[in-house]
């Protein structure tokens, strides 16, 4: 009987393959085309632009959420009625919730459910969530950044980059560089969101809460953003838009290093090099005297060895949910077991992130009719920069596997979409998928929030020192 319902509405969305359009000449040809086949396409597309638009307009939610809470607060304060009641406003928590970049693709996902349901029945959305979309790269990179941000975790990367923070002198410029390359790099080793989560920590503790310039904020998180991104293609295990990929083109570790690894590596000293040079005086002087750098406890080191099996454990069952799960249940009664060692459990973050990804997963879906097109229709050049681009309008992920859907694809045209992809993943929080734990894990550094555009600004350097090295080196 499931069966058979699968059968009947497995024909939404429609298959690329099933549009016959193939003899369409123009761009704009075969996109009305499969408007017309498909109406619900452009109904899709529009909500997904309303959500995108959404997103640079977060920290203005934020700004209302904030001046709507003094107001109420205000109120309260001046009626003796008022005085003895919560001093919770409806209206600005909701607001605030607007305002969270995590929580706008979900947000727009319902009135996206709700279309569907409308107009295709309930039958159809049924099976468009159980069949034709997958939730496994969310509850991965949730349980990824439950566990990673431990303080067992957090300990063990700390030791590797103060290790090299060190051999430089130990200063907040040596930490600063130490943190912007040595955490990316772990995470072709560790996973991406493992690799933004703890090096988003680590800059919180020791870097943003000696509180920079504007500039200098949004210069390191663009750094970060861009430098894990692609920090994480020296294997074909760590990064999600290498991963959506490496399977179907038998790309495997040996590849990966020697097409994309080694050029990640210099972009990412010359990134960190060029922004050290020109902000040197004001990293000079910040200091760390008197203030512990990092985690200031140190944790058992078999305490850290368990958490790190059962990072091992979810990297290598990252394709099964159930796996994935079962170890995470057995994390947590283990994380109760060590209390004394650990920072207060909260999955708040992690679920907030989750959350964010699963929307985008609903509505990337719906997306291809419109992406796998103006993918297959550019050269080699032209894919890099396109997929570099589209990149910031929907998960770089989303961008590499709808190209390994187009059958025509030679190595060269692969190579420029993974590494056009990668390229462009810090230029917004949409970008890649990682990113989102950042903006969690660093917001509440920035005054209203992260601004979209001083994100985009700050990421511009590192981005373009990157394509260059991926398109430019041979």
């Amino acid at each position: 009987m499931a069966n058979s319902a699968h059968e009947t509405f497995s024909n939404f969305p429609l298959a690329l393959d099933a549009y016959g359009d193939a003899s369409l000449g123009t761009l704009g040809e075969v996109l009305f085309h499969r408007i017309q086949q498909d109406p619900f396409n452009l109904v899709a597309t529009v909500i997904f632009l309303l959500a995108i638009i959404h997103t640079f307009l977060a920290p203005r939610f934020l700004a209302i959420a904030k001046r709507w809470e003094a107001e109420h607060r205000q109120r309260i304060a001046n009626s003796a009625e008022l005085k003895d009641k919560e001093p919770v406003s409806f209206s600005a928590v909701l607001m605030h919730y607007c305002g969270e970049v995590e929580a706008v693709f979900g947000i727009w996902a319902i009135p996206l459910l709700v279309a569907i349901v409308g107009l295709r029945g309930w039958g159809t959305l049924e099976n468009y969530l159980n069949f034709r979309v997958q939730f496994t790269e969310p509850i991965f990179v949730v349980i990824v950044m439950a566990i990673s941000g431990t303080r067992p975790v957090l300990v063990a990367a700390q030791a590797v980059v103060e290790r090299v923070a060190r051999s430089g002198g130990g200063s907040v410029a040596a930490w600063w560089f130490s943190i912007l390359t040595v955490g990316p790099l772990l995470g072709s080793l560790i996973t991406e969101p493992a690799a933004m989560t703890i090096s988003a920590m680590l800059l919180g503790s020791i870097f943003y809460s000696l509180k920079p310039s504007n500039r200098l904020k949004y210069v390191t998180l663009g750094l970060l953003f861009v430098n894990v991104s692609i920090g994480g293609v020296l294997t074909h295990f760590a990064a999600p838009p290498v991963i959506m990929v490496a399977g179907r083109w038998g790309w495997d570790a040996l590849y990966m290093i020697s097409h994309f690894g080694w050029k990640a590596v210099l972009a990412i000293l010359l990134a960190n090099g060029t922004m050290l040079a020109c902000f040197w005086g004001e990293l000079r002087s910040m200091s760390l005297a008197g203030r512990p750098a990092g985690v200031e406890e140190r944790v058992p080191w078999q305490v850290i060895l368990v958490h790190l099996v059962f990072l091992t454990w979810t990297v290598l069952n990252a394709h099964s949910p159930n796996l994935m799960l079962l170890g995470f249940l057995f994390f947590i009664a283990f994380v109760e077991a060590t209390q004394h060692h650990q920072f207060e459990f909260s999955l708040r973050s992690p679920l907030l992130v989750g959350f964010f990804l699963i929307g985008l997963v609903i509505h990337g879906g719906l997306q291809g009719w419109w992406i796998a097109p103006v993918i297959s229709r550019l050269d080699e050049t032209a894919l890099f920069v396109g997929a570099g681009l589209l990149s910031a309008f929907n998960d770089n992920a989303a961008i590499t596997y709808l190209a390994s859907l187009v059958p025509s694809f030679d190595e060269g045209l692969r190579y420029a979409v993974v590494a056009g992809a990668v390229s462009g993943g810090g230029l917004t929080i949409i970008a890649n998928a990682p990113n989102p734990a950042g903006n969690s894990i660093l917001s509440r550094y920035f005054e209203g929030g992260i601004s979209p555009l001083g994100l985009l600004l700050g990421a511009l350097v590192p981005t373009i020192i990157a394509s260059v090295a991926f398109i430019a080196l041979p």
